[in-house]
């Protein structure tokens, strides 16, 4: 640990094996939280890498509980959190949109720590069942095309990390790794960061990773999701080049909502929102869900132009097939 952290400290990035094999002394329980939070901070105050971030997310994703699901072609829209713009479950929202518009969502995340209420926190509220089995949520999976993965409850290696990040109170790289170690393989990727800095990372990292086509999104005032307001940078990966782009809401014909439009509250207040938006009731909430999915529509290679996945989410909002699928959520992840 000495050598590693006075490495950072120099700032100087580690290497996949020097992660690997510190990320691995964590989860063997071998450092005192002292030590983790040190380390947590010395990295955060250098920059992550590529590596850095790579080698965390292989240690961690091969610590995690295995879904035995039959669906190869997956796809998660967690974002990194951290941007403490108490906005509604936006991401989480926008799963229900692009599972009824036919993605295969395996959505996953957590409860809150650095926002009022996190996707856990919101669908808990929602009656689902953060808590089953593997073989049940692959079942669900399955059966319906998208199911919600509970990360405390599917990376037992987090129980490490996660009292300091709650005590350090700000966005560390366990934020950035997140969204990264699904327990389920994906193939696409709807990625929100409010670390516009590490965009191409971030990118570089899903493509050394694995995956096929994904998109990583920073919205105005580092916004981890796509807003409707200011200018939103976003790094694709396609056909294994990362190239960087931007876009207002002008440029896709839609009015402009402020941050204040969109802001959420506790998990059951998050949780009307959300049914609200797949009830269809025009608001801003709705607009910006219609962003996103659409922004994940084009992320999966649904649809060729940000433009053509806004009016496919507008679609399968207005016809009722994303409620339905909130619905069947909450009829099969549920007890055992």
């Amino acid at each position: 640990m000495k050598n590693e952290l006075e490495k950072v400290m120099q700032n100087r990035d580690m290497t996949v094996n020097e992660m690997n094999m510190l990320a691995n002394s964590i989860i063997q329980g071998e450092l005192s939280e002292v030590q983790i939070a040190a380390f947590l901070v010395a990295l955060k105050m250098k920059g992550e890498s590529s590596s850095e971030l790579t080698g965390l997310a292989k240690a961690l994703q091969r610590a995690a509980v295995t879904i035995p699901t039959q669906f190869t072609d997956a796809m998660d829209n967690c974002g990194t959190g951290g941007d403490r713009s108490f906005s509604f479950n936006i991401s989480t929202t926008a799963a229900f949109v692009l599972a009824a518009g036919g993605v295969h969502m395996a959505k996953h995340g957590n409860r809150s720590i650095t926002s009022k209420s996190g996707s856990a926190d919101v669908l808990e509220a929602l009656g689902i069942n953060l808590y089953l089995s593997p073989e049940k949520l692959a079942a669900v999976f399955d059966k319906i095309g998208l199911v919600f993965l509970f990360a405390q409850n599917l990376h037992p290696a987090m129980k490490y990390f996660t009292p300091v990040r709650r005590q350090l109170e700000i966005p560390t790289i366990m934020n950035l790794t997140g969204p990264l170690i699904n327990p389920v393989p994906l193939e696409t990727q709807l990625l929100g960061t409010s670390r516009p800095d590490l965009l191409q990372t971030t990118a570089e990292v899903l493509k050394g990773l694995g995956r096929k086509r994904a998109i990583v999104i920073t919205g105005q005032n580092n916004v981890d999701e796509a807003t409707l307001f200011g200018v939103n940078h976003y790094a694709l990966l396609e056909n294994g080049d990362i190239s960087l782009h931007e876009f207002t809401a002008a440029d896709l014909g839609m009015e402009e909502v402020t941050l204040n439009d969109i802001r959420g509250g506790e998990a059951p207040e998050n949780a009307k929102i959300l049914e609200n938006v797949l009830k269809n009731s025009a608001s801003p909430y709705l607009e910006t869900t219609v962003l996103n999915a659409g922004l994940g529509f084009y992320a999966a290679g649904k649809v060729s132009t940000i433009k053509e996945g806004i009016s496919l989410a507008r679609d399968v909002i207005a016809n009722g097939a994303a409620l339905e699928k909130l619905r069947a959520l909450q009829k099969e992840q549920v007890g055992e």
